[in-house]
């Protein structure tokens, strides 16, 4: 393709992520332009849509069927690079993604919530397919940018993409959850992959002042955009943004857990008032109490077509573990099912409560801190 038709398709990107509201900042719509997202796309992989209402899903191929490859790649689609740490085919829908080259809708709300400034130095966390990097790169200089990549197979593949983009930031190959203490501090720090606990290594590799952005998923299946800033004195305070779901970091992967009610004969069955679906329906402000008073908590609504709903809890990471289910029913007495040391219906119940008793606050009116003692998420009009 020549260099028309890509600047033509990169200028068509950039406008419908700025319809969009995903690219605000024109220093970012530059980089657009001067980081070719082709460079950075693998000739066969499978593309799916960056946001509810992208194209269909569909596996790519720049042999088989060029137009349709240029399409996915200058689109807002994320493009799956790597299935089962290697082991499956990135072409397919079957297993678990375990790399991809992000949707931009993704990309850029966290790389202007970073907003870096040349002559500042980036740590980068997850190095991927290297396109962030390259970003990161040519915003702040080559030599300013640090990225860490766990899995040596992606990195060669980030170092040969990054090479043909004509940019060599430092590349490490290493855990992320560890930073880089030789680099350390930064100005800085980029996140390409969830977390559900914000590793503390990272406050004390920043400057005072100085910002992380990270997707914090504390289910592990879908969270936050969050910006942090760290105090100097080994805390990070910071806001949670939109809406964010990325792959795991691989430290903190686990084990996919499901709704299993095992021991179903020996579980309570009470009723509350309580509708369920309230609590479903409620948004992020009920989700983030739930989220700050129930701990390990996996909560799944299930809707059914006559409009009933049964809220599934289960604890993360315990298969054999407590779970509950809250059954609806249009009477206003709905049926709720426990078992296990934890009851987490009387959780989840209560804190959905004690929320509404605080006046209902949305997702702008939670701080989440982080300390030496762990990650703390409140609401910081009731801190003082």
């Amino acid at each position: 393709m020549n260099t028309v038709s890509v600047t033509s398709r990169i200028t068509r990107l950039a406008d419908r992520l700025t319809a969009d509201g995903y690219l605000t900042d024109q220093t970012w719509r530059r980089a657009l332009h001067a980081v070719p997202r082709h460079l950075f796309a693998p000739s066969r992989a499978y593309a799916a849509p960056g946001h509810d209402h992208g194209p269909d899903p569909r596996v790519i191929d720049l042999a088989a069927d060029p137009d349709r490859w240029w399409d996915a790649v200058y689109s807002d689609m994320s493009i799956v690079t790597q299935r089962d740490d290697g082991a499956g085919d990135p072409a397919s829908p079957e297993g678990l993604a375990t790399c991809s080259l992000s949707a931009p809708c993704v990309v850029f709300p966290f790389l202007e919530m970073l907003a870096p400034e040349p002559g500042q130095r980036i740590m980068e966390i997850g190095t991927g397919t290297g396109w962030t990097a390259a970003l990161l790169a040519h915003r702040i200089g080559q030599h300013a940018v640090t990225s860490i990549e766990i899995d040596p197979a992606l990195m060669a593949v980030a170092t040969a993409n990054l090479n043909a983009a004509g940019y060599a930031p430092n590349l490490l190959i290493g855990d992320g959850a560890d930073g880089c203490r030789a680099g350390a501090p930064f100005d800085g720090i980029h996140v390409t992959c969830g977390v559900r606990t914000i590793p503390h290594e990272w406050v004390t590799q920043l400057r005072p002042g100085a910002v992380a952005v990270l997707p914090w998923m504390p289910d592990g299946q879908a969270g936050y955009r969050v910006r942090l800033v760290a105090d100097g004195h080994g805390t990070a305070t910071g806001m949670l943004h939109g809406p964010a779901g990325y792959m795991m970091l691989r430290a903190q992967r686990g084990t996919r857990i499901l709704w299993r009610p095992h021991h179903a004969d020996q579980a309570d069955v009470t009723t509350t008032s309580t509708d369920p679906r309230e609590i479903s329906r409620a948004g992020t402000g009920a989700a983030l109490a739930i989220t700050a008073t129930v701990p390990g908590l996996l909560s799944t609504p299930w809707p059914d077509d006559d409009g009933s709903l049964s809220l599934h809890l289960a604890e993360a990471g315990n298969p054999d573990g407590s779970w509950a289910a809250c059954d609806s029913s249009d009477t206003g007495k709905h049926q709720v099912t426990q078992y296990g040391q934890r009851r987490l219906w009387d959780e989840t119940e209560a804190a959905y409560h004690s929320w509404i008793s605080h006046g209902s606050p949305g997702r702008a009116d939670y701080r989440l801190t982080v300390t030496p003692a762990g990650q703390h998420l409140s609401l910081h009009d009731l801190e003082a």
